[in-house]
């Protein structure tokens, strides 16, 4: 395999710090053009880009829509790192599985979105369950999915008890102790999160995908 030259390796990291998802499709390509092994690009470039992107997002030195366009940035490269580790053979060694959803009777999925995507380009196999998402259905993927994280989204103070409802549905069937539960939103906090024994609470994606590693690392 070829070592990564550093010109690609800044040219992509620049690429996707600012958001240009055609540069740094056509840096992944001319990489692998070159004999660079996909993994190779991922750990080196791809994830730490991204873990200074949601830094520097957490110190305000950029905001919202710069944190997005990095995110679709590197989901448009990690596709590509992919496809080639799959026709090579080579496995990426993923972090876990999440499956997350806006809880039951909760429509806004705008930031669990963001979530969804940030974990993927982190190389995590995400389950997005979309919107208003009960309580059974979030068992039944984490079973079926062999879920590590169970990530729930609310958004409105009207759903929030949704996210206690389906921890103890959890509970209720022997499962709880099985998955990490982590919980987030516009009206969701730390508090919450304690107080209905959640593992965890982000209050920004950024934050979220640190907390998903943090915990898988233990």
């Amino acid at each position: 395999m070829a070592n990564l030259r550093d010109e690609i390796r800044n040219g992509l990291s620049e690429a996707l710090s600012t958001g240009d998802p055609d540069a740094a499709a056509a840096l992944t390509r001319t990489a692998l053009a070159e004999g660079v092994d996909p993994l190779e690009v991922i750990q080196q470039v791809i994830i730490p880009t991204l873990t200074q992107v949601g830094q520097d997002f957490q110190d305000f030195n950029i905001f919202l829509p710069e944190l997005m366009s990095a995110g679709e940035a590197a989901e448009k490269a990690t596709a590509i790192l992919e496809e080639a580790i799959l026709a090579s053979g080579q496995k990426a060694a993923s972090p876990g599985t999440v499956v997350i959803g806006a809880v039951e009777n909760d429509v806004h999925d705008i930031g669990k979105n963001i979530v969804c995507m940030l974990l993927r380009s982190h190389g995590f196999k995400v389950i997005d369950l979309g919107r208003d998402v009960s309580p059974s259905t979030f068992l039944d993927a984490a079973q079926k999915e062999k879920a590590d994280i169970v990530a729930m989204s609310s958004l409105m103070t009207t759903t929030r008890p949704s996210t206690r409802s389906t921890i103890n549905l959890f509970k209720e069937v022997g499962v709880r102790d099985q998955y990490k539960f982590f919980v987030g939103g516009g009206c969701v906090t730390q508090e919450w999160a304690n107080e209905i024994g959640a593992d965890g609470y982000a209050p920004d994606a950024a934050s979220a995908v640190q907390l998903c590693k943090a915990i898988l690392a233990k």
